[in-house]
């Protein structure tokens, strides 16, 4: 990684900054920092007493799970340090936590820090996240941070709550490891004028045709927005789907400009209102196939971007007259997945009244460049 000399007064030695020789270390803890760029504050520290077990049973998501005989490990922390030593292969955390009244209606995130090697995410015995890939087709993900949103409504307020983690390691150190685990809110959520999260339409797959409001999507499977794909019965499928939604609008909003926002999706998007597209992020090159099960589509090159368009929030302009007020609308998402996570996985979704918007997009701009940990190396390096 660098050059290095046993003899004193080497002149490589000598001109070396010593930051130098600790930037891996700092490109670590960068990593394990970084966020999406929301102000996030911290609403309960889950650092503590978790309950864990080795081996792997789907019960074991369950909330009504009983988990009295488990043992008591702090997080984070290697499990081979707390009685398990020497061992690799897949364990599962429990954590019964008290949700208060007032969460209610908050834009909640599980931020569980480093996870060596692999992790599933449940609350609730809901499915919500996932990093890294489990066996036979085995991908570790030790160094990245796990920042999971956590839906609306899979949190119960005023009752007990049981976030629970599948974990796979492969080798050496195990388990919930690294960082400060915690519940934390966004401190300047967008909250849409009319909410469109919940239930829609899904189909994997790539039809210009699915854009259209006429399309009879009774066939297509039912999903809930926002979430991964992955957590919703489409486990490691990658390539194109498309999300569909019929709603009506508020008629309280009939005078106001409005923006469609859709959150963050993963990777590529374009979205269409009534049938006329409105927006994308990413661009799409070709149509595929009706269905999704073609291999050699899925690897083709179908839609391209930035590496980290994921991280964008989608926020569209809907043009004048185009929203109908008197009759049902069609929101049709066309998405594209390259790799691992897919789908519209974060809120908020829904119509903003473009005042609203133009109110708290400087101010989320502002949090995002005072809260990226990557420019602590501008002071590092001058």
């Amino acid at each position: 990684m660098f050059p290095k000399s046993d003899k004193p007064g080497d002149p490589i030695a000598i001109r070396m900054n010593p930051l130098t020789l600790l930037l891996p270390a700092i490109l670590l803890f960068l990593a394990g920092t970084a966020t999406f760029g929301q102000d996030l504050r911290t609403v309960l520290d889950l650092r503590g007493r978790w309950k864990f077990e080795v081996g792997d049973d789907p019960r074991w998501a369950e909330p009504s799970f009983s988990d009295k005989d488990w043992a008591s490990l702090v997080v984070p922390s290697q499990w081979e340090t707390q009685g398990f030593p020497g061992y690799d292969g897949y364990a599962w955390y429990r954590k019964t936590i008290q949700v208060p009244a007032d969460w209610a209606g908050k834009r909640l995130y599980l931020d569980l820090g480093l996870v060596d090697d692999v992790d599933e995410t449940y609350i609730n015995g809901r499915f919500i996240a996932f990093t890294g890939l489990f066996p036979p087709v085995y991908e570790t993900a030790y160094g990245n941070p796990r920042l999971y949103a956590i839906p609306m409504g899979v949190l119960i307020p005023g009752k007990e709550n049981v976030i629970a983690v599948r974990v796979y390691d492969s080798e050496m150190g195990g388990g919930i490891v690294q960082g400060k685990i915690a519940i934390r809110e966004d401190r300047y959520p967008l909250t849409p004028d009319q909410l469109l999260e919940g239930q829609w339409k899904f189909k994997p797959g790539d039809n210009m045709a699915w854009s259209e409001p006429e399309l009879k999507d009774d066939g297509w499977k039912t999903v809930q927005v926002p979430a991964f794909w992955e957590t919703q019965g489409f486990k490691n499928y990658n390539g194109a789907g498309w999300y569909r939604l019929t709603f009506r609008p508020s008629a309280n909003l009939a005078n106001d400009r409005l923006i469609l926002f859709l959150g963050r999706i993963d990777d590529f998007d374009e979205a269409y209102l009534n049938g006329e597209r409105i927006g994308r992020t990413g661009r799409f090159y070709k149509s595929g196939p009706a269905e999704g099960s073609d291999d050699e589509y899925n690897k083709s090159r179908v839609a391209d971007g930035a590496g980290d368009d994921y991280k964008k929030w989608r926020a569209y302009t809907i043009p004048s007259g185009l929203l109908k007020f008197n009759a049902p609308n069609v929101i049709a998402v066309r998405v594209f997945d390259r790799y691992m996570h897919g789908g519209m996985f974060s809120g908020p979704i829904g119509l903003v009244k473009r005042d609203k918007y133009m109110d708290w997009e400087p101010r989320a701009k502002k949090s995002q460049e005072k809260s990226n940990p990557w420019k602590a190396l501008e002071w590092i390096f001058n």
